[in-house]
């Protein structure tokens, strides 16, 4: 399966606790098909402390979200959008589905 999202586009989040926000994604995990989103789906995580000095400590950690949970956001247009490929010149882009527009 390919992806249709990469490092550094900007998503929003379409359904979930989180549905409405808007973010980098900062982290892919292709083989559970999720991906890790800046600023979004925050766990709380509890470190054991590990000597008899350092006290353990509760620690906020991005969680994955799933692939199919977001959709591709356009800064200029304000608007989500799904993507499509198109093989131009031996090259495979990236288009937005709706307006057949190239991103990036």
């Amino acid at each position: 399966m390919s992806l249709k999202v990469r490092m550094n586009d900007v998503v929003k989040v379409i359904c979930g606790k989180e549905r409405g926000k808007i973010g980098k994604i900062k982290k892919i995990l292709t083989k559970k098909n999720k991906v890790v989103i800046e600023g979004i789906n925050y766990v709380v995580k509890h470190k054991k402390s590990r000597l008899y000095k350092i006290k353990g400590s509760l620690i906020k950690v991005e969680a994955p979200i799933h692939i199919s949970n977001i959709s591709y956001y356009c800064v200029k247009l304000k608007k989500d959008f799904k993507i499509g490929f198109i093989c131009e010149n031996n090259q495979k882009k990236r288009i937005f589905r709706k307006n057949n527009l190239f991103i990036k």
